[in-house]
């Protein structure tokens, strides 16, 4: 098939065309969304190294279990490509170790306010600049509660902790975030 043609298809013909193991197929959906998911895999990882090795682990799932993909209409194949994204996220975060902060190692952060209207006058980039400067596990539970809607319950099967260690990482990721803008703060008076 010309590539011209694969270009201009839609995403239903190009995943039945990566169903039947066109290379051509798969490079123009990955063209489709390689930046959108590699915006993804930066946010949850800060090295951009390991997150193009991340991205390059998620497509390389995505087209190996392209068969067992059912087309349910736009937006289907970003949203089953996402998922697959962010688990290979979580996977190299879980093996990098500690990946969850204990409490006490933080303390300090749990006697700031709880404000939300701190984070509430920032860009998304500017966010995403704090969210990065969070440990590991912070910065993963932060990123699947804020950006991916996930709740505690959901955060905890995915990560493998319990539904409260979820509230504690999100309340202390919250509290360091508020914290770093109230120094950044003072900083720039």
């Amino acid at each position: 098939m010309k590539d011209e043609v694969l270009n201009s298809a839609d995403e239903q013909y190009l995943v039945k065309c990566c169903q039947n193991n066109s290379p051509s197929a798969q490079k123009v959906l990955y063209n489709m969304h390689v930046e959108s998911m590699m915006i993804l895999c930066l946010r949850y990882i800060v090295n951009q190294e390991d997150a193009r090795e991340v991205l390059m682990d998620g497509f390389l799932n995505f087209f190996k279990h392209i068969k067992t993909f059912t087309y349910q209409g736009e937006g289907s194949v970003k949203a089953w490509l996402k998922k697959i994204v962010v688990n290979q996220c979580l996977m190299h975060l879980r093996k990098r170790q500690p990946f969850f902060i204990q409490a006490k190692e933080f303390e300090q952060y749990d006697t700031v306010g709880t404000d939300d209207d701190v984070l509430g006058h920032l860009s998304v980039k500017e966010i995403i600049k704090l969210v990065h400067s969070l440990p590991d596990g912070y910065r993963a539970v932060f990123n699947l509660y804020v950006f991916e809607g996930k709740n505690h319950r959901e955060i905890g099967e995915l990560l493998a902790i319990s539904e409260n260690t979820s509230k504690s990482q999100l309340h202390r990721a919250r509290t360091m975030l508020r914290e770093k803008l109230l120094q950044e703060a003072k900083i720039n008076y």
